[in-house]
């Protein structure tokens, strides 16, 4: 008399049928799918065994079933990302999510290195000075309306030139007949000797000390020879 061959399950013969055999016994194959196969989680199916399965974060799903949420794409064979517990594909989740560059207009990939300036995003690599289009990466710039400049290149711009050597006035700086000038600039037209802050006053529209000027210009008193002067402020 031959042994019995039944499924630990349903106690059904199994002669003559597919089985599975595990540690606990064999098992017909719709026993053994009830028992322990797992639960898609979109289509809420089983998962049979002999279907292929994927699983993240402790969810399992079919193959057909691991898809993006958004263009169905299979996600079987793709890079993904995970959203509010959906799952997008690369493609779906830059464009709900990732910021466009301002300057070439294509998406700033998760991961890459980006600038963020006046709720702008840009390519790091697209961030450029708008006078020598030189990236400026973590360099200081200066905004100036829609462009951004390098501070070399916005001095050159926009500061203010000595009337005199005609290099730009980075800081400070004194005004003579409505010029900006170097404090170093404005000297003594005489004897070189600085101006700022001094009284003086100028001939021929070149800047002189009081001394300078009297010695050189001034009328000399009648009676002790001195010059006369009246020095006037720049």
């Amino acid at each position: 008399m031959s042994e019995a061959f039944d499924c630990a399950k349903c106690s059904e013969s199994l002669y003559g049928r597919k089985y599975i055999q595990t540690d606990s016994g064999p098992y017909c194959v719709p026993c053994y799918d009830n028992t322990f196969a797992n639960t898609c989680a979109e289509c809420q199916q089983l998962i049979g065994h002999d279907s292929r399965e994927l699983f993240y974060e402790d969810r399992h799903f079919h193959e057909g079933c691991f898809r993006c949420c958004r263009c169905q794409r299979s996600l079987a064979d793709e890079p993904f990302t995970c959203q509010d517990s959906e799952l997008l594909c690369n493609d779906c989740y830059c464009s709900a999510f990732s910021s466009q560059c301002s300057a070439c207009g294509e998406t700033v990939m998760p991961g890459s290195r980006k600038l963020e300036y006046g709720g702008q995003t840009w390519h790091e690599h697209c961030f450029l000075c708008s006078g020598c289009e030189q990236p400026l990466g973590s360099r200081s710039f200066v905004p100036d309306k829609d462009a951004h400049y390098c501070v070399p290149c916005y001095e050159n711009k926009f500061a203010p030139r000595c009337a005199r050597c005609s290099k730009t006035l980075t800081q400070g700086g004194v005004t003579y007949r409505d010029q900006p000038w170097h404090r170093e600039c404005l000297v003594c037209t005489g004897c070189q000797t600085p101006l700022a802050g001094q009284q003086f006053t100028s001939r021929d529209d070149d800047p002189y000390c009081v001394t300078c000027f009297g010695e050189l210009f001034a009328p000399k008193c009648s009676s002790c020879k001195r010059p006369i002067t009246g020095g006037t402020g720049g």
